[in-house]
């Protein structure tokens, strides 16, 4: 059995493919059923963000699991196996682990340090709990994955400044603009990044902020978390019509905002400019319409290069990051060689009680004349002679366990005696 994580990110595809691989909450449940179902996986976890698609599984084969999660996730994209293939990245064992802790310390993200990843590890955990595809394997994987998220911004300053999508793609704005002070600002959506956007454009000072989406009473407390007013979706165009700024943060698996509505929009505004800033994946509004003249349409990969920008500075908290990786990823795999060892060293020692039984029960007659106190350190002298034997093996796959040469005892031990 291996730990294996197969998946794509903003680094490995570009954002035309990412977003056709991205699976919507909606979709998820039919997705971890389609993986439990799978010839070669036992256990797994999706993490679907705006920027990632991983799958974490226990495979019986590591080839074969990496064949059965590509498949899923050509199917669902509508893609060849063959172009996914080229897309996606591999990491078994230990790789995989320190992939999962990287991702959940914010070291993997658009971001450096961004706090919305460990929110969405824990998210993809618990749907894989409410589908039952999480069992004794991943469950304690995942649950030091967000100890690790949490000790990195804890212990380091990694997620000080920017450290959110949401914050970043509100910077970025400002520096387009010159600044947020005194300008309309519409946000398209209402959940998590929404929020942390409002809040952002809060802490900016526009003078008014309206908030569009498809649920009416998310959208209206949102915006009254941020002193905003709310709009309904009939009302988009009209709205963008009156912004400065849109940024647009839906999780919808469509084009929200179409062409013809920017270019309808665009009739409207007299000729003023109008800025759009799109983190969705897939994207809200169509690519087409940053063609259009007066038109600024910034997105994802845009987010990343003014992200990048920031990263400066701050190399040394990673360093410490990294560190703190490191050190949770030795302590887990040591942990987890345990687990495996004590089940093994159980069976050791119940196989040596099964043989002294039956040796006991075998030489019966011959031991009948003894008196119940010479059978009892008959008894004794065997176990003795049995525990003496195991001790040594024991010890040393004790203190071996989480290396290679723990790994090589264990296998050696189970052909030995069968286990």
């Amino acid at each position: 059995m291996s730990l294996v994580v197969v998946g794509c990110n903003h680094r490995s595809t570009p954002l035309g493919l990412l977003e056709r691989m991205t699976v919507a909450s909606d979709d998820l449940p039919k997705a971890l059923h389609d993986l439990d179902a799978a010839a070669n996986l036992s256990e797994s976890v999706l993490l679907s963000t705006c920027n990632r698609i991983e799958v974490y599984a226990y495979a019986e084969r590591f080839h074969g699991g990496y064949a059965d999660i590509r498949e899923l996730l050509a199917r669902h994209s509508g893609l060849p196996p063959e172009t996914v293939a080229d897309e996606l990245y591999a990491h078994h064992d230990d790789h995989a682990v320190r992939h999962l802790f990287t991702v959940a310390a914010g070291l993997d993200s658009v971001v450096l340090g961004e706090h919305e990843v460990l929110g969405q590890i824990r998210d993809a955990w618990q749907a894989a709990r409410a589908e039952g595809t999480v069992g004794a394997a991943l469950e304690p994987l995942f649950r030091r994955a967000v100890e690790t998220g949490k000790r990195a911004r804890t212990d380091t300053g990694i997620a000080r400044g920017i450290a959110s999508l949401s914050h970043a793609a509100v910077a970025l704005a400002a520096e387009r603009l010159g600044g947020l002070a005194g300008r309309r600002v519409l946000v398209l959506g209402s959940g998590d990044v929404a929020a942390g956007t409002l809040k952002s454009l809060a802490e900016a000072g526009p003078a008014d902020i309206a908030v569009a989406g498809r649920t009416p009473e998310r959208v209206a407390t949102a915006a009254q978390l941020c002193g905003g007013r709310a709009v309904a979706l009939a009302d988009l165009d009209a709205a963008l019509a009156a912004a400065d700024v849109a940024i647009t943060t839906t999780g919808a698996t469509d084009i929200v905002v179409e062409h013809g509505n920017i270019d309808d929009v665009m009739a409207r505004r007299g000729g003023a400019e109008l800025l759009i800033v799109d983190v969705a994946v897939p994207r809200d509004v169509d690519p087409a319409a940053g063609e259009l003249l007066g038109v600024t349409l910034l997105d994802m990969d845009d987010l990343g290069e003014f992200v990048e920008r920031q990263r400066a500075g701050r190399g040394e908290e990673a360093d410490t990051v990294r560190a703190i990786v490191d050190d949770e990823v030795n302590r887990y795999m040591a942990e987890a060689s345990a687990r495996e060892v004590a089940p093994l060293i159980t069976a050791l020692r119940a196989r040596a009680d099964l043989v002294s039984v039956g040796e006991l029960e075998r030489h019966s007659s011959r031991l009948a004349d003894l008196s119940p106190a010479q059978r009892a350190a008959v008894e004794s002298l065997l176990r003795g002679v049995v525990n003496k034997l195991l001790h040594e093996p024991t010890v040393r796959l004790k203190d071996a366990a989480g290396h290679a040469r723990g790994d090589r005892l264990a296998e050696a031990l189970r052909d030995l005696f069968d286990l």
